[in-house]
């Protein structure tokens, strides 16, 4: 191991932190650091084999030609173009691609089952079902208690864990063949490295066991895992950096990396080109998997568990209703705000009554849910890898290669090699609609596009430059706006649940994200052992369903695979979609704005007179550091305002409103006219759903404001909780209030020099709320702080928010205002020890393990939701003397390194927790972090605990 071992010092916070309406200011989740092996798998049998050795041609007359074009003078362009156009048109014929019935064909001899839509294809009993079959029984039923759509890797997973919980009743309805649509050409690569997320590492390891040990000892099903091994290459100094701190986090989730010389690297793979590699990061009992056996697999394990599963069965869509019955009161009719899923609809027009449907109909996922208003914004986009002739030297033993540097991944096939490969910028394909009739399909390859990838991938193996093509396929893959999976029970639908956009790592994560979704399926709520705050469905907007941003955006995310994740790395695709009242005046003070859930929202400001840029990434201190430690010094020891519109902002009235509200939050909220309140909401097992203020502005109306990342999730969770036989409205208002936070000490002097209202400490204290006249313009305004300073947050109405800042911008100049942006709040608030939902904190969390006990009020009338199991925490807390969980921070006691988060603590030799977030804390001299600490004996975190542990931290350079 070639980490950095830093010491530094973990504490507690003293006391309760003040209140702030702010959570998470950007998202998390799998996307932000993942690295993974895709790629896609034919069957190929001996028929098919000879066939094309006949016809075969060498890629290496190919590869020369797109050599020359790259680098001919314009005087030959257009003959070299000429001649690759012809090299291209002889290895299009000499391909000769296959129909879908010779796919079927091919899968069936590789399987060893019978394809026969009116017989048995698993063999010893009825299977599967087919509704080609004229017989009752080969018909799905008229009802169930849960509807499966689709019959790929995902689909089969989920009903195989809902059968494995006991859930009867369970149908799984696929419109073709099991496997049809991407499953049958997935390479089936089984990397448990690779992530910086514990949930898709976690996901990983689980699938892992399922495929090697679980499914062939309950099927007896051979699933076609193979322990080859799997080798990341890191060619160069920053990738190096990035796998060694990869390699630090999954060593703590419990995958045994090793980190390898070139030489290592050789020897176990000895056709790789090594002469630029400077590490390898080796897991040995990785592999790979056949990706149509394991769905068999899991086919006959659900099967085996009670679940049904109907091939040749097309769902047009779904039925739904609102009507819960009638009240006993006053025999009206009961309605939920959100109407619930009642059915399916087949093509043929049958209906299937069910209480629950789940979409796993992968690629399809949008359009399918398009029908009953749910947004699923996931994409297909083409995706490539070239199989090569025979190949004498290649011993099928060898593990998986993966070259980022290089945009390839490089495995045993056939006797030959396989050369998958994610381009820097990939290409979105059936934009409009995906057709309903594509099975076992292939797209037509981009020869021209791809020929350069294909001559850097071949470099690293370089002898496939000598040898022949005998494939080079293009299929679809269906990718999501960050690049992590979609998941859960959708926000538009009750008992919808979803489970599509895997990212090209649907083998890889399938068994994890079956089992994730199937317990989330029976307990009604997300599972308390998976974090699926950076995976839930209602993380989205429906804007991104739109053509235009699916388009734009898919390219990005899949050239985002093989690139490192540093740590201030932001996407640039689907830019400027929507920006804050206060954008222009953001940018006039040179802004360098980040994607903040759609919203353009300032990181930092560059000084007068030069441009807001990064001007190289690294993990260490960039180009914008002293700007970041200025508007941070700014705000502790003057004054800096924050642009923070981006916020999700609700008015919640009516006569019921805060009698509701307080029914959801652990704090009373429903006291004194006037205030605010820092609360959370819980689900009924006390585990934290949302992290956010409410404020009383008068008797019937409440200002919910909460994280952008978390705008549907809040309002899904006030929704789910609504009849209306309940005097409560809910009204969005984020577009209609623009937000500015005044903070930092001479905060107060600033905003009472432009309002005649008295902000003195005895008229307007601490958790105030009033309405406040500045210039002109009114504005809502509240006394609270996320950054451990004396400040306001003003909501001011849209057709104010211009007037309102010019006034205050105005008058901070005499008080030397400084504009500050999200990595001046992050630090700041770090280096209090303030939580953010969905970064520090997640629904894996129980209330007391992160510290925020003190918000809660067990006297208050009708309790909180989860209130019972809060008690049962404290009082199992108090026995045991201690918690196995338990959040701390920490400060490291070198001002030198920096925490980018994913870090790895120890205590006393033992790895005790990671990071969940960090920053530098510029006032207290040296980098900060929330941590989450974990153990199998209660930890008791005060003075002793701290002062008797040998404490270091573990990052990757």
């Amino acid at each position: 191991m070639k980490a950095t071992i830093q010491k530094f010092f973990v504490f507690q916070s003293l006391g309760p932190p003040p209140c702030s309406s702010l959570s998470r200011t950007g998202g998390a989740g799998m996307n932000s650091s993942r690295i993974t092996s895709r790629l896609g798998l034919l069957f190929y049998h001996e028929q098919q084999q000879q066939q094309q050795q006949q016809q075969q041609t060498s890629i290496t007359r190919l590869l020369l030609l797109f050599r020359n074009k790259t680098t001919t003078t314009a005087a030959t362009t257009t003959t070299t173009t000429t001649a690759t156009s012809k090299a291209t048109s002889i290895l299009k014929t000499s391909h000769n691609l296959t129909t879908d019935n010779e796919l079927r064909e091919r899968n069936t001899e590789k399987s060893g089952t019978v394809f026969d839509s009116n017989t048995d294809r698993l063999g010893g009993g009825n299977e599967l079902q087919s509704t080609r079959s004229s017989s009752k029984s080969s018909r799905p039923p008229s009802c169930a208690n849960i509807v499966i759509v689709g019959g790929g890797i995902i689909g089969t997973s989920v009903a195989y864990h809902l059968g494995k919980l006991g859930i009867k009743n369970v149908i799984l309805l696929e419109r073709d063949k099991l496997t049809s649509g991407t499953t049958w050409h997935a390479a089936g690569l089984i990397n448990t490295f690779g992530s910086l997320s514990v949930t898709s590492t976690s996901m990983r390891m689980y699938t892992k066991k399922l495929y090697s040990t679980i499914l062939p000892e309950e099927t007896s099903m051979d699933t076609g895992f193979y322990p080859v091994g799997f080798i990341e290459l890191a060619c160069d100094e920053h990738r190096l950096e990035y796998y060694r701190r990869v390699a630090s986090l999954n060593r703590y989730c419990g995958v045994e990396v090793d980190e390898i010389s070139p030489r290592e690297v050789k020897d176990k793979f000895p056709l790789v080109e090594t002469s630029d590699v400077l590490k390898g990061f080796y897991v040995k009992d990785d592999g790979r998997v056949n990706p149509y056996e394991v769905t068999m697999a899991l086919a006959k394990g659900a099967k085996l568990f009670g679940v049904q599963i109907y091939e040749d069965v097309s769902v047009k869509g779904v039925s739904k209703s609102n009507y819960l019955g009638l009240c006993s009161m006053n025999g009206k009719a009961i309605k939920d705000a959100i109407p619930r899923v009642t059915g399916v609809v087949l093509d043929n027009g049958d209906e299937i009554e069910a209480n629950i449907v789940v979409n796993c109909t992968g690629m399809w996922a949008r359009q399918f849910g398009e029908r009953c208003g749910v947004h699923i914004p996931n994409q297909a986009a083409e995706h490539y890898y070239l199989i090569t002739d025979a190949m004498e030297e290649v011993d099928p033993s060898w593990p998986v290669v993966e070259d980022s540097s290089r945009c390839v991944y490089i495995r045993p096939e056939g006797g030959g090699l396989m050369l998958g490969l994610f381009e820097r910028i990939g290409a979105p394909w059936c934009i409009e609609e995906i057709p309903e009739t594509f099975s076992f399909g292939e797209i037509e390859p981009d020869w021209d596009r791809m020929g350069p990838y294909l001559q850097e991938a071949m470099e690293r193996v370089p002898m496939t430059l000598h040898v022949g093509a005998k494939k080079f396929f293009c299929g679809p893959e269906s990718f999501t706006p960050d690049g992590s999976p979609i998941v859960g029970e959708t926000p538009e639908l009750k008992n919808y649940y979803v489970a599509a956009g895997l990212n090209s790592i649907g083998i890889l994560t399938g068994g994890g994200i079956g089992k994730l979704l199937a317990s989330w399926i029976r307990a009604k709520r997300s599972p308390s052992d998976f974090d699926v705050t950076g995976i839930n469905v209602d993380r989205f907007q429906s804007y991104q369903c739109n053509p235009n941003y699916r388009a734009d955006r898919v390219g990005e995310i899949l050239g985002e695979t093989y690139k490192v994740h540093y740590p201030d790395h932001y996407l640039s695709s689907c830019r400027d979609i929507k920006k804050s009242p206060l954008h222009a005046e953001m940018a006039s003070h040179n802004a360098f704005f980040r994607d903040v859930s759609g919203w353009e929202s300032p990181a930092w400001f560059a000084p007068p007179h030069s441009k807001p840029q990064i001007d190289s990434h690294n993990f260490g201190r960039q180009s914008f550091f002293s700007h970041w430690e200025s508007e941070h010094k700014a705000c502790r020891e003057n004054v800096a305002l924050f642009d923070m519109s981006f916020m999700s902002k609700f008015i919640v009235c009516g006569d019921d409103a805060g009698r509701f509200l307080n029914h959801l939050s652990t704090a009373n909220v429903d006291g004194k006219k006037g205030r605010i309140t820092y609360t959370q909401w819980l689900n009924r097992d006390g585990y934290v759903e949302a992290d956010l203020t409410v404020s009383k502005i008068d008797d019937d109306q409440y200002l919910v404001v909460a994280t952008d990342t978390m705008h549907n999730h809040v309002l899904t969770h006030m929704k789910r909780h609504l009849t209306n036989q309940m005097h409560v409205f809910v009204h969005d208002v984020t577009n209609a209030y623009a937000q500015i936070n005044l903070q930092g000490p001479n905060s107060r002097k600033l905003l009472q020099s432009v309002t005649s209202f008295n902000l003195d400490n005895e008229n307007f204290p601490f958790r105030s709320v009033t309405e406040l006249d500045i210039g002109y313009g009114k504005s809502i305004c509240t006394r609270i702080t996320y950054v451990g300073e004396l400040g306001y947050e003003i909501f001011i109405p849209v057709e104010f928010a211009n007037h309102v800042y010019n006034t205050i911008a105005s008058a901070g100049k005499g008080f030397n205002l400084k504009h500050a942006g999200l990595k001046a709040l992050g630090s700041l608030r770090l280096e209090k020890g303030y939580r953010d939902y969905g970064h520090d904190i997640d629904n894996t969390d129980k209330l007391v393990e992160v510290g925020l006990g003190f918000t809660c009020d067990f006297k208050k009338d009708d309790g909180f939701i989860g209130m019972e199991n809060v008690l049962k925490q404290k009082n199992c807390a108090k026995r045991d003397g201690g918690l196995r969980k338990s959040m701390a921070q920490v400060l490291l006691s070198d001002p030198k390194p920096l925490l980018h988060s994913g870090e790895v603590l120890w205590r006393n030799g033992q790895r005790i927790g990671e990071v969940r977030s960090a920053s530098y804390g510029h006032t207290l001299g040296g980098a900060v972090g929330l941590c989450m600490l974990e153990s199998t004996e209660p930890i008791l975190l005060d003075k002793g605990f701290i002062e008797e542990g040998e404490w270091v931290i573990e990052h990757g350079t």
